[in-house]
């Protein structure tokens, strides 16, 4: 699945145009109100970016990994909070659907995902289980031709906004094999949002709680119609995503050492610009380099991604996404501190972008998987 060449760069450059003229503008806007204007989610709509990645043949535009990477970079240049308004219908909210979904589920959900039409939401993580995702406790009890779903689910992104969810509930005995995947309208009786989290940074972005009490949900809403195969779903959906996440952090370092070099070039002090200074060199080359070797690991993992056989697990690979995603987001980081040296005092002071580009990639190394969850992913394929 792949969008064709001459599309695709006419649909990157006019990301590029949008990126640049309409949502760098705004960027103070969101940061002071903590929300993305509903004009620019409509135009993100009308423009197919709820689409990227669901096939052509459901409404979407059908990008491949490698061509997700790049638009990801794109954005990963901007508030983060303009690409999470479509991150989660592009990604883990419509993944699982994606790639184990029945034919009827494909055909039901994956149109009105790909318009924003209906806005997904993925729910794993619970107040006693994120890393240790096979240890969720959120229950679904069989009962007749449906399931009631009991629990709650934390920090689960876009959930304000979402009309479903694809949400993870143990219906069978412990661990990894007793989690199934169910499609979750939003509307059901019993299922109740908690307030919107405060957040360090990422403002304009939502997370809350989702509670469920005896939330009757059709058998027939299970992923696939395969109990027990969720966990196995869900760690396929995070496979693509971290990538997905490591060409993200790409894109906000490349805009930190665009800032971080344009200041250095305007900045005086002891009669001469700072980027005359050698350890201010330094500093700006680590940058460079560092953030040189992410994208390149990025496309590379993405190529092979695109490489392996559709809705397989190749072990390999997912050894190297894990490692991408580990690299990137950490990289990210270290941009984001150097850049806020190299503003000095300003850099402390959120006149100055940095300052909020700094407390926004902090997150990068926890979502979809700790840094150390990646860590300990890497080695375990190494020793096997």
């Amino acid at each position: 699945m792949a969008l064709d060449p001459e599309s695709f760069v006419i649909l990157l450059s006019s990301i590029q145009k949008y990126i640049r003229e309409r949502l760098v503008p705004m960027e103070d806007r969101v940061e002071q109100d903590n929300e993305v204007p509903q004009d620019i989610v409509q135009e993100m709509k009308d423009m197919g970016f709820f689409g990227l990645s669901i096939p052509q043949a459901y409404g979407g535009i059908g990008l491949s990994m490698l061509q997700e990477a790049r638009v990801a970079f794109e954005f990963g240049q901007t508030a983060f909070a303009f690409r999470s308004v479509f991150g989660t219908n592009v990604g883990i909210g419509s993944q699982g659907i994606l790639m184990d979904g029945t034919a009827e589920q494909k055909a039901l959900y994956l149109p009105q995902i790909a318009s924003g039409e209906l806005q997904m939401s993925f729910a794993l993580t619970e107040p006693d289980s994120g890393s240790d995702a096979a240890s969720i406790k959120t229950q679904g009890v069989r009962e007749g031709d449906a399931y009631l779903l009991t629990g709650t689910k934390r920090y689960i992104s876009n959930a304000p906004m979402a009309g479903a969810f694809t949400l993870m509930a143990r219906t069978d005995g412990p661990g990894a094999r007793g989690i199934s995947a169910f499609i979750v309208p939003a509307h059901l009786e019993g299922l109740s949002l908690g307030q919107v989290d405060e957040k360090m940074g990422q403002r304009g972005t939502k997370t809350c709680d989702v509670i469920l009490d005896r939330v009757r949900v059709p058998a027939q809403n299970i992923i696939g119609l395969k109990p027990g195969e969720g966990f196995k779903t869900a760690m396929k959906v995070l496979e693509r995503g971290r990538i997905h996440i490591a060409a993200l952090a790409c894109g906000m370092a490349q805009r930190i050492i665009e800032e971080s070099t344009l200041y250095a070039k305007e900045r005086a002090q002891f009669g001469q610009r700072i980027g005359d200074f050698q350890l201010i060199q330094a500093m700006l080359a680590d940058s460079f380099a560092e953030h040189y070797a992410a994208w390149s690991m990025v496309q590379d993992c993405a190529h092979l991604y695109d490489q392996k056989p559709s809705n397989t697990v190749d072990k390999s690979l997912v050894q190297k996404a894990s490692a991408v995603k580990m690299f990137c987001t950490e990289m990210v980081g270290r941009v984001a501190d150097r850049g806020v040296q190299i503003h000095g005092g300003a850099g402390y002071m959120r006149a100055y972008k940095v300052e909020r580009f700094y407390r926004d990639v902090r997150l990068l190394r926890l979502y979809e998987g700790t840094t150390q969850i990646q860590q300990l992913i890497v080695a375990k394929h190494m020793l096997q």
